[in-house]
């Protein structure tokens, strides 16, 4: 697909690096642009350039905000003692609109995969483990995926935890085993929290 254009081109190679958008797609939305009064895309570039010049890590659970603590870790009506361990934003956004949980979060920034090089060190397990050393912390749910990385995760997690007198919980599998966690409904995530059980290590 030869664009003449070499403004439009250039427009495109870069929407195209996008997950899910091809070069014909990233074509049919630059095109969309062009349509629309100018206004709507200048908004959109400014909204982009603000995104990575202001969204930072949360210091404390490491989600996505523009403040140094986000506004669940810096909620005075959560409950700082229970811990929900998630893989990333996705997963805190689908857990939240559930309406179930009144803890805390610790993003992962991922899991652990050898497949794709991903090791432990890779992910913010070091900010976790110094989080729950504080010995503030009475229960860590571990909300991960149930796929092969989540569980190697959650194993991971569990054996450094095993000793402490924490209380390691998993929720509920109503989830089905290699469904990703943000792709749940509401009421079968919910009923996972409520439900949530003493993770074994097994």
């Amino acid at each position: 697909m030869q664009i003449q254009s070499k403004l439009i081109d250039k427009a495109v190679k870069e929407l195209a690096r996008l997950p899910g958008l091809g070069r014909k797609s990233a074509l049919r939305n630059i095109l969309y642009l062009l349509r629309q009064n100018p206004t709507q895309t200048i908004e959109l570039s400014s909204a982009l350039v603000d995104l990575v010049e202001n969204i930072k890590r949360c210091k404390v659970c490491h989600v996505h905000t523009e403040d140094e603590i986000c506004g669940i870790c810096a909620n005075p009506q959560r409950d700082q003692k229970l811990i929900c361990v998630v893989e990333d934003i996705r997963d805190v956004l689908a857990i939240e609109n559930t309406g179930q949980f009144r803890g805390v979060y610790h993003v992962l920034g991922g899991l652990i995969s050898p497949m794709e090089g991903i090791g432990p060190g890779q992910l913010t397990l070091a900010a976790l483990e110094q989080r729950i050393n504080s010995g503030e912390i009475d229960e860590i749910l571990l909300a991960l995926s149930a796929t092969a990385e989540g569980d190697t995760t959650n194993f991971y997690i569990y054996r450094k935890l095993k000793d402490l007198p924490i209380k390691v919980t998993t929720i509920a599998r109503g989830i089905s085993v290699g469904d990703d966690l943000e792709y749940a409904d509401e009421i079968t995530l919910a009923r996972s929290i409520l439900h949530r059980v003493e993770y074994k290590g097994s």
